[in-house]
This record gives structure tokens, sequence and C-alpha cells, in this order.
């Protein structure tokens, strides 16, 4: 079969490998980008930031090297149980 060729790389099945579904590669991919921006923006600040990242990486766009993250598998993500959620917004 021939493959296509598509913008997104890396491929949505490589990245569908390391996530449950499409609706958490989402939420997983853009969580990261924020914290990519935030961090870039710090750095610009002189502060620094929570999410360390490697410097060839500082030119590409902050959701691409989410995506490349996830699709090395450096990033995971840990989906809430709502039951513990329900018990800490009872108390």
């Amino acid at each position: 079969m021939e493959e296509k060729t598509t913008i997104v790389n890396p491929r949505i099945e490589s990245l569908l490998e390391h996530s449950e579904n499409k609706f958490t590669l989402v939420i997983e991919s853009a969580k990261r980008a924020r914290q990519i921006t935030s961090f870039q923006k710090r750095l610009g600040e002189g502060i620094g930031g929570v999410a360390p990242m490697r410097l060839e990486d500082i030119s590409k766009k902050p959701l691409s090297v989410a995506l490349e993250e996830i699709a090395d598998g450096r990033i995971e993500y840990d989906r809430p149980d709502p039951d513990e959620e329900e018990d800490e917004a009872g108390e």
C-alpha cells in the first residue's frame, strides 16, 4: 500500500500508539505545548520554568515539540479518577 504524504509529522497513527484515543492526545499535546510556551516566556524574562527542553527544540513551534515528545514516549498522561474528584469536591 502506498504511504500518503501528510503535513503532520510524526504521523497521527504513531502518536495514537502512545495515547488512549484522539481526545486524550489533544489534551496531552495542548497541555505540554502550554508548558513549553510558559517556559519560553519565562526564559525571555530571565526566570526559567518547569518544562525543560532541548536547546535544538527552542526554534520549533511548541505544539510540534509536544507531538514529537509524545511520539518518542517521553510524555505520559495520567487521567484523573472521577471518583477521587467527587470525594474532594464533597469535602
